[in-house]
């Protein structure tokens, strides 16, 4: 208990002190919001990675997908860095960073409002990214509450409690900057506890190949394939279809999160791209295949402590019970890698939301002739209030972590990410295309919370990321067409002349 004591106590104290050390970069709103758009590729990689993979990763998707799909769950980790990190900063990085500097734009609702010359978009996405960033952080204290519990008998309310605050503190002292810094300390201490605890758990199992011969002995309860022995060490599992939602939501959905677009807003120059394209995609190799594979040796650690009362799995003990056995040293690096992920997503949540709110609502809306400082006071007092809101949300959560996930990424990824993708590369698209999007994403995730035609809420949130790249250039071709002469204006961001060293390209005079 006095190691563990020890690592939480080394880790509190670090991420306060580089919210204190990050101060100066809150002189501006620019500073406080988005490090003054001058974050090196480690730091910027790093803040992806860690805002990507939380508890809800960890304890809850890896627990509950694990047990369904078994190895074959490993495919949503490759999935998460091929898809929602490689071509993510591929497609989106470069493309984001240009014209969101040109546009002058802090935050997606801002981009949506200068991009399409819509102040009624920018205020109905911020209010939008509002409501429902509040499940997703709730499902963040969640996951981590269940670790806690294990490692110290501590009571769930003082976990979410005093994460909530820790968090407060160094996001409201340093802003973006000390997120990303902290991000970079985090994600390093991801890497090497993933890495320990697989190696441990595995060794607890008579090693990797004892445990997948165990593993393929258990007959699959799934109605795709059920009684099936040798579905959970099968190359798509055993159920493949279900599986590829997963997949899409996970890895896709990251296209129109807000809190991760706005990660390229920041990003400092071509060579930080490149170089934070190569790190990001090899963190989630790591974090999140690591996760996940673990996650799929969940049916070797049957227990009744992993079922309720009626008899259903409680997918969220898996992971926690799969750790229990392990020493109190592995344990303890657990609770810190745990706390490491959860901190820097909700770090990123309530600095989105609360920029967002300010920036896009508040701001010459409510609240006129806002200055700098009342600006960055505001997003500060709002940062305060919006953990309270997923502090009193998390205490009594409505179900369980996968699901208010789910929720929550649908409804943003379904309204945001065609809108967001188009207008980066189309010029065709028009502000009734962009409504038809918001409509289509909100419409299918919300509708099917109440009525439940889409058994799954991931599949939902699958099927609404679809219905708006369907929907939004068929509206698109439908309506009428922005001003061309302002739309070209917006575009020649990218046909700017720039001069580079040649290191950095090969082309002749």
């Amino acid at each position: 208990m006095g190691i563990k004591i020890i690592l939480l106590v080394v880790f509190f104290a670090v991420m306060v002190g580089v919210g204190v050390y990050s101060r100066r970069h809150v002189t501006s709103v620019d500073g406080f919001v988005l490090g003054g758009r001058s974050v090196g590729p480690w730091l910027t990689a790093f803040a992806y990675g860690t805002s990507y993979f939380s508890a809800v990763v960890f304890v809850g998707y890896a627990g509950q997908f694990g047990w369904k799909y078994g190895i074959a769950s490993t495919w949503i980790g490759i999935g998460n860095a091929v898809i929602g990190s490689l071509l993510a900063w591929v497609i989106l990085g470069r493309r984001t960073k240009v014209m969101t500097q040109h546009l002058s734009s802090k935050t997606m609702p801002d981009f949506f409002g200068a991009r399409y010359d819509s102040k009624a978009l920018k205020i109905t996405a911020s209010v939008i990214v509002f409501v429902f960033l509040i499940p997703y952080t709730a499902s963040v204290y969640n996951g981590l509450s269940r670790l806690f519990e294990m490692a110290f008998h501590i009571p769930y309310t003082w976990c979410v409690i005093a994460m909530a605050v820790f968090t407060a503190l160094y996001v409201i002292l340093g802003g973006y900057m000390a997120t990303a810094i902290n991000d970079f300390i985090q994600g390093i201490i991801m890497l090497a506890g993933i890495v320990a605890v697989i190696a441990a758990v595995l060794s607890g199992q008579g090693g990797f190949m004892n445990a997948i011969s165990e593993m393929a002995q258990i007959e699959s309860d799934v109605a795709v394939t059920q009684g099936q022995p040798g579905a959970f060490t099968s190359f798509f599992g055993p159920d493949p279809l279900n599986l590829l939602g997963v997949v899409i939501l996970t890895s896709l959905g990251t296209w129109g999160l807000p809190q991760m677009i706005g990660k390229f807003y920041a990003i400092k120059d071509e060579k930080s791209i490149n170089t934070g394209t190569v790190i990001s995609t090899l963190f989630a190799i790591v974090v999140s295949g690591g996760c996940y594979f673990l996650g799929g040796f969940g049916r070797l650690f049957d227990s009744p402590e992993i079922y309720d009362e009626t008899g259903a799995v409680v997918y969220d003990s898996i992971i926690p019970y799969m750790l229990s056995a392990l020493p109190d040293i592995l344990i303890g690096i657990v609770v810190v890698l745990v706390l490491s992920a959860s901190m820097s997503t909700l770090s990123s949540l309530v600095l989105t939301s609360s920029s967002t709110m300010t920036l896009d609502l508040l701001k010459d809306n409510v609240l006129k002739n806002m200055s700098e400082k009342k600006q960055i006071v505001t997003m500060q007092l709002l940062i305060v209030f919006f953990l309270v809101v997923s502090v009193v949300i998390a205490l009594d959560p409505p179900t369980f972590i996968a699901q208010l996930m789910g929720i929550s990424w649908g409804a943003l990824a379904g309204a945001f990410l065609a809108p967001f993708l188009y207008g980066l590369y189309w010029k065709g698209v028009t502000r009734a295309g962009v409504w038809a999007g918001f409509i289509a994403g909100i419409g299918i995730t919300v509708s099917n919370m109440f009525i439940g035609y889409i058994e799954s809420s991931i599949n939902a949130g699958a099927a609404a990321m679809a219905a708006g790249l369907v929907v939004v250039p068929l509206v698109s071709f439908l309506t009428p067409k922005m001003d061309k002469k302002q739309v070209d204006e917006i575009f020649t961001c990218y046909d700017e002349k720039v001069t580079i060293t040649r290191k950095r390209s090969l082309e002749q005079n």
